[in-house]
C-alpha cells in the first residue's frame, strides 16, 4: 500500500483484521453480518474518538454512598452523526454507544451514477442547508459513516455538503475503502477531515467495485441482493 493522505488513518488493531476477514466472506450470514458491521464499527469509532474529542471536567456529582466527584463530559459538546443511505445505517448504533451521550442523526442520501460513476445525492436531511453564524445552529463535529469508500466521489460529496452546511469538522469512518477512494476523499476538505478505516484494498473493478472488497453491503444488511 502506497503512502496515504495524513488525514487518513487506517486501524491496525488485530481484532478489526480479523473481523473484516470474516465480513468478506460470502459465506457470512445476514446476521452475522450486521453483527459484523457494528462490532467493527465499535472498534472503528473507540479508536477515532481518542483523536476527534477531549475530555473536560464537568459539574460536580455524588456517588451512591455520598462521596463527591468531578464529572467528566467530552468536547466538543456539539456533535451529529451522518450516515450514507443505505449501508450506514448499520454503523450508527455503535457510534452512538461509543459517545457518552445520545445525538442527533442526520441522514444524506446519495448513489452512483451507473455510467460516469459520479455521486448523486436525492436525499438530505440536515436541518439547515444554508450554515448559520449562530455556532448552536450547525454541528462542530459530524461524524458521517459508511461502511464503503470506493472511489471517493460519495464521500467527497458528503464532506462538502457538511462543510457548506456549517460543520466545523467532519470525522469519516469507514469499515473498508480503496486507496484512490481516500486519496480522493481526503482532498476535499484536507485541514477540516479526517478519515478512519479498518482496511484498504488497492483495486477498483471498471463497475467502480472494491476487489476484493465487501460485496453491496446495503443489498447484504437489508436482504435486498438480486433485487
Amino acid at each position: 500500500m502506497s503512502s496515504l493522505p495524513a488525514s487518513v488513518r487506517v486501524s491496525q488493531h488485530p481484532s478489526l483484521k480479523a473481523k473484516l476477514s470474516q465480513l468478506r466472506s460470502k459465506a457470512a450470514s445476514p446476521r452475522e453480518v450486521k453483527t459484523l458491521v457494528h462490532e467493527i464499527s465499535l472498534l472503528l469509532a473507540a479508536e477515532a474518538l481518542v483523536t476527534a474529542l477531549k475530555s473536560t471536567e464537568g459539574p460536580k456529582n455524588q456517588t451512591p454512598l455520598g462521596f463527591e466527584y468531578v464529572s467528566s463530559r467530552i468536547s466538543p459538546g456539539n456533535i451529529c452523526i451522518v450516515p450514507i443511505l443505505r449501508s450506514g445505517l448499520g454503523m450508527v448504533e455503535a457510534v452512538q454507544t461509543m459517545l457518552p451521550d445520545p445525538v442527533p442523526v442526520h441522514h444524506l442520501g446519495m448513489y452512483r451514477e451507473p455510467t460516469t460513476l459520479d455521486p448523486v445525492e436525492y436525499y438530505n436531511n440536515l436541518p439547515q442547508h444554508i450554515p448559520s453564524s449562530s455556532e448552536e445552529d450547525s454541528s462542530t463535529l459530524a461524524i458521517v459513516v459508511d461502511p464503503v469508500i470506493a472511489t471517493g466521489g460519495t464521500c467527497a460529496a458528503a464532506i462538502s455538503t457538511l462543510r457548506e452546511w456549517g460543520a466545523k469538522r467532519v470525522l469519516v469512518l469507514a469499515v473498508v475503502a480503496a486507496e484512490e477512494g481516500l486519496r480522493k476523499a481526503a482532498s476535499e476538505w484536507p485541514e477540516g477531515s479526517e478519515v478512519w478505516v479498518a482496511g484498504v484494498d488497492g483495486e477498483l473493478t471498471k463497475e467502480g467495485m472494491l476487489k476484493p472488497g465487501l460485496g453491496d453491503v446495503g443489498d447484504r444488511l437489508f436482504l435486498t441482493i438480486g433485487k
